[in-house]
């Protein structure tokens, strides 16, 4: 998608490139008073959530859908239908250095693509981020358990939601494949931290969740490399499915094999270099090039970072880079988060408008097909008759940012509607604020029988 925007860049008529060229101050002006916008937003948003006990995240995304089309009209896009008038920060362009309708629309366009590009690498960090933090080891440990649960969870919810768009609402075959894909995803740092709250993340419904939950960002990630190079197709061909699958497959488990040889080397590099950067630098090289490689075998950019992610999760400076890669990632991921929001319009589920209703019950389909979708899972444990299946199954619910990345690439391929759109968005805020609170009642209830079956069979000492 980045390197697509560019190659584009590279075709503009020379005309254009001068008119752009002569309005660049007020672009940059623009583009700056964005990132304010956005880092308020996200920063507001996020402190809020965390007075809540909820995922940050959240309150990124909220504070995005406040200040976008949805509301504020602070932060707008042209592909969402946004002209330059509709824009409150052209409207405080076009007050300091007043512009022509032309220069207006000029501006508009080029502001926008700076920040939707900004948006875009953003996401392509938190992917490495993700991989960072996908312990590879851990997740052999975990075993057959979790790889079912996995499998289940991305499976059940994906058929459902793509069937069910299909054969019930009539939705096109490509939109619903993709809606079904979002689907799939799990959030590993939002039921991590419940877990961690609670004191149940070294039990063994946590480890499995946790494992379950590191395989389904794997799955996920490849689904949506393929759904996503079917949006470019614009069409279902079986063979070039399968030509995604096993690519995508055989580029994420390649990498992670030959990882095993870069990693020395790696950190022989590092460890030679003596000036600032000497670590994130390198590894910063590793995930582009990663990502370009992806997609230059037409596969998701985000899924080559993912790889490089897991590939360097393997060395021996896998904290100190967590550590100097977070800073970064927090000054690109709230762009792609708070961008997502603010090309959300959720007018478009109002219900006051009989045309919306469609989109209302598309959207409520989606919520539950998201919930039950994950919920059995914990059902698919086996071999464990005391397990607590349903806080397993429940933990798998949380979409969070993981969802939010399908959500962000299908906006931005265009393949998704307005009301297709907000809905999935919709679906991703309701489980994620949903699974913290039920979770801990989900493990509160085992601990409630538990503690009646000890009642029960020692009737003397109680």
């Amino acid at each position: 998608m980045l390197l697509e925007s560019l190659a584009q860049g590279w075709t503009t008529p020379l005309l254009a490139t001068e008119a752009v060229s002569e309005n660049s101050p007020t672009i940059l002006a623009g583009v700056l008073l964005s990132l304010v916008v956005i880092y308020v937003a996200s920063k507001l948003g996020g402190e809020l959530s965390r007075l809540l006990s909820l995922p940050p995240v959240l309150g990124e995304l909220v504070g995005g859908v406040l200040i976008g089309a949805s509301a504020l009209h602070l932060l707008v896009f042209p592909e969402g239908g946004a002209e330059a008038g509709t824009s409150v920060i052209m409207g405080v362009l076009n007050a300091i250095t007043p512009l022509s309708p032309e220069a207006a629309n000029e501006v508009f366009a080029s502001q926008s693509e700076v920040i939707s590009l900004l948006a875009e690498l953003g996401v392509i960090v938190l992917l490495f981020e993700i991989g960072l933090e996908s312990n590879l080891r851990e997740l052999m440990k975990v075993g057959v358990q979790a790889v079912v649960v996995a499998v289940m969870g991305v499976t059940v919810p994906f058929v459902a939601g793509t069937a069910g768009l299909i054969l019930v609402f009539g939705v096109p075959t490509i939109p619903a494949i993709f809606a079904g894909a979002a689907l799939t995803a799990t959030s590993i740092g939002i039921t991590s931290k419940v877990l961690s709250e609670i004191g149940r993340l070294k039990s063994s419904e946590g480890q499995i969740i946790l494992g379950a939950a590191v395989i389904d960002d794997v799955l996920g990630i490849i689904v949506l490399a393929v759904v996503a190079s079917l949006a470019k197709t614009g069409e279902v061909d079986v063979m070039n499915v399968i030509y995604l699958i096993i690519s995508a497959s055989g580029f994420l488990l390649g990498s992670i094999l030959l990882g095993k040889v870069f990693n020395q080397s790696f950190v022989a590099i590092a460890d030679k270099l003596k000036t600032r950067g000497n670590l994130v630098i390198p590894a910063f090289v590793f995930a582009f090039f990663m990502a370009f490689l992806a997609n230059a075998i037409h596969l998701e950019a985000i899924l080559g970072a993912f790889a490089a992610g897991l590939v360097l999760d393997e060395t021996d400076k896998r904290k100190e880079l967590d550590k100097q890669v977070m800073p970064i990632a927090d000054i690109l991921v709230p762009i792609f988060f708070v961008t997502v929001g603010a090309k959300t319009d959720l007018s478009v589920l109002n219900p006051a408008n009989p045309a919306n209703r469609e989109g209302l019950i598309i959207a409520a389909f989606l919520i539950v097909v998201a919930i039950v979708g994950k919920v059995v899972t914990g059902w698919t444990v086996f071999g464990q008759p005391k397990i607590n299946r349903l806080a397993i199954g429940v933990g798998m619910v949380p979409r969070g940012e993981v969802g939010l990345v399908f959500a962000g690439v299908g906006s931005a391929s265009g393949v998704l509607s307005e009301s297709l759109d907000a809905a999935i968005i919709m679906m991703v805020i309701l489980t994620t604020f949903l699974a913290p609170p039920f979770l801990r009642l989900a493990f509160r209830d085992s601990e409630t029988e538990a503690e009646e079956t000890t009642v029960i069979s020692n009737p003397v000492e109680s």
